[in-house]
């Protein structure tokens, strides 16, 4: 089931994107750019999300699991629990998500991450710009901003 997230599920978002990132990040990327991750989805950024009605919640058996948000036609902050990985929750949630941005906009956008590149090429996506970003001690941190018209799968 997908829900709404509410300002008091906050620390439930960050914990949900903290642990994938500091999972799975560190195969992609150098230690510094994974702190730039983690302090990109601090609390007060996720807050101002959530207070704009834009961030979502997977919920199965009681248990959070999975957590994505929107901003007008981009989605972002999409993260699913290693061990709800490759069992159709994450293509679930993000459905979910194009379907709310495809019901407005004509094209969802999105900045991926190394580890999901794959994920969103399957999905129809097209990679527009690929970006490199300076962060801390030099580091670069890598990702492709992609589109998805209506109507490509």
């Amino acid at each position: 089931m997908i829900t709404k997230a509410t300002k008091e599920q906050a620390t439930i978002v960050q914990s949900i994107v903290y642990e994938v990132i500091n999972t799975i990040y560190p195969k992609y990327y150098p230690k510094d750019v994974v702190s730039f991750f983690l302090n990109h989805h601090c609390e007060e950024n996720i807050l101002r999300d959530i207070e704009r009605g834009n961030v979502y919640l997977l919920l199965k058996d009681g248990c959070y699991f999975g957590t994505g948000s929107i901003d007008e036609n981009y989605m972002n902050r999409v993260f699913i629990l290693k061990e709800y990985q490759g069992k159709g929750y994450g293509s679930y949630l993000i459905d979910f998500l194009e379907g709310q941005i495809l019901s407005i906009y004509d094209s969802v956008c999105l900045d991926s991450s190394l580890p999901a590149f794959n994920l969103y090429l399957k999905r129809g996506y097209i990679p527009l710009t690929y970006n490199e970003e300076i962060v801390e001690n030099g580091c670069v941190l890598c990702y492709h901003t992609m589109v998805k018209s209506a109507g490509n799968d």
